[in-house]
């Protein structure tokens, strides 16, 4: 009886070709007033929420602006944005419960005016 032959395995082939080294490629400093517009928004939760809203909506504002005129080099547009929502947002939700607060007293004023 023959046996059948194994198949023959496929030549090797020259190896292959040594990678370029990885580019390093330095990292874009980040802007300054959008690392304080963020720190200040998240603060306008915390600690400080009338003032740090305020400074991180101007802080977001002028850092948009000096990443926009840098023309790619500095980074940090999340941030700023970031810090810009949260003062927003804490500015808004403010005024929101001040009207609902007199609303509520301005409501319960006139019933009792209208129970006299």
């Amino acid at each position: 009886m023959n046996s059948p032959m194994p198949p023959s395995l496929p030549a090797p082939g020259p190896p292959p070709a040594p990678q370029a080294p990885y580019a390093i490629v330095p990292a874009r400093p980040t802007s300054s007033t959008a690392i304080v517009s963020l720190v200040a928004g998240l603060l306008s939760w915390i600690l400080l929420p009338w003032i740090g809203s305020i400074v991180a909506i101007i802080a977001g504002h002028m850092a948009r602006a000096e990443i926009r005129r840098s023309d790619g080099v500095l980074d940090g547009d999340g941030m700023a944005l970031a810090g810009m929502v949260l003062g927003y947002v804490q500015i808004g939700l403010t005024l929101l419960g001040l009207i609902a607060l007199f609303l509520f007293f301005g409501g319960i004023a006139a019933l009792v005016a209208l129970s006299q």
